[in-house]
């Protein structure tokens, strides 16, 4: 993942990103239940037998190499007696967040969560309005406020993400994201989720596969909603973190999040996180920028079959077009690999019918 487009961004070191995405990163919030079981309704009915099974399967996907290819992979591995049949402990698939599983355009909203709770925490705090970092961020100045570098990204997130309970951070972005709008469609934020994703996660599991979340994004972000979102347990949820200390307070046992970093899933930090918390090397492997590379790389190096796949925005219509040049989930190097390996690449005009649930752009 990158930083947001902006005048002095290009200053920026990846430390300061890599920093900045360790508390920052995929936030969104709970979709309806009924969202969610229409998905995995989706994914049922998909198993079912009928004249044209492929208009069955993966229903807001066109009929489109990159559906074949996942349905032929699919139809190997789970074929027992066959030459590629794979026993469902070992059917792992991982899925980054931004940018793969729901829009990342045109800020990540932890970013945009964390400037709010700025904003919500300055009448508490009337000195910000003389204290860098925050009286830029409360002036909107953020061409100001990211000059300051590190210092002024670890002071956002000491002030937003750091020195309360878990149970608190839960809460407080809870609260934030039940009213939070896209500041471009006005749709609440989990409604900017991929229909056509929701499907392929229904559709694995479907088929004896374990699904897993593995994002850059904060792992204590992200675990309160993603079960409710994708079907995807808090177990299952990969993601960068910082570390916690347990202490008692007022007589009751907490964990407190501090400032310190434990892991930033991002990049080379993917196959590292997914060792640590899942134990086994995915046989297949779903991301959209240069961050999800090194996962990708890993889960195809392993033995027997493999899949792999990227998500393209080529659609400006119904959501963005981006890759080389854009600062949010630019896609480079993944893309040139993608192309000499004969990764799928899932071309988002071309391929899907649909970009977000029902009710929203078509």
């Amino acid at each position: 993942m990158h930083l947001p487009a902006m005048p002095s961004i290009r200053h920026f070191t990846q430390r300061y990103a890599l920093l900045l995405m360790l508390m920052l990163g995929a936030a969104a919030a709970c979709t309806s239940r009924q969202g969610a079981t229409d998905a995995a309704g989706e994914g049922a009915r998909a198993t079912k037998p009928t004249e044209n099974p492929m208009a069955a399967v993966l229903p807001s996907w066109n009929d489109s190499p990159g559906k074949q290819a996942i349905v032929d992979f699919v139809a190997r591995v789970t074929k027992e007696g066959g030459p590629d049949f794979v026993a469902p402990a070992e059917r792992i698939a991982v899925f980054d967040n931004d940018g793969t599983l729901w829009s990342e355009q045109p800020m990540y909203v932890q970013l945009q969560f964390a400037l709010d709770r700025v904003k919500a925490l300055a009448p508490q705090h009337p000195e910000w309005k003389e204290q860098e970092p925050f009286k830029h961020l409360l002036a909107g100045d953020m061409k100001a406020f990211m000059a300051g570098g590190e210092k002024s990204l670890m002071a956002l997130i000491a002030t937003t993400h750091t020195g309360m309970t878990t149970e608190e951070f839960s809460k407080t972005a809870s609260d934030w994201i039940a009213s939070a709008k896209h500041p471009k469609t006005g749709r609440p934020y989990t409604e900017m989720v991929y229909q056509p994703m929701l499907e392929l996660l229904a559709y694995l599991r479907a088929n004896g596969f374990k699904t897993f979340i593995v994002s850059g994004g904060g792992i204590e972000f992200m675990r309160p909603w993603t079960e409710r979102v994708y079907g995807v347990p808090p177990e299952q949820v990969v993601g960068s973190s910082g570390k916690l200390k347990f202490e008692l307070r007022d007589g009751k046992p907490v964990l407190v999040k501090l400032a310190e970093i434990n892991l930033v899933d991002d990049g080379a930090g993917k196959p590292v996180g997914i060792q640590a918390h899942i134990g086994r090397r995915p046989i297949a492997a779903f991301g959209n920028s240069d961050g999800d590379l090194q996962m990708l790389e890993w889960t195809m190096a392993g033995d027997g079959p493999r899949f792999a796949l990227l998500v393209h925005h080529t659609d400006a219509d119904r959501e963005w077009a981006y890759d080389r040049d854009s600062h949010v989930g630019r896609l480079d190097k993944a893309l040139i690999e993608a192309q000499a390996k004969h990764w799928v690449v899932v071309d988002m005009k071309r391929d899907w019918k649909t970009i977000h649930p029902a009710g929203g752009t078509p």
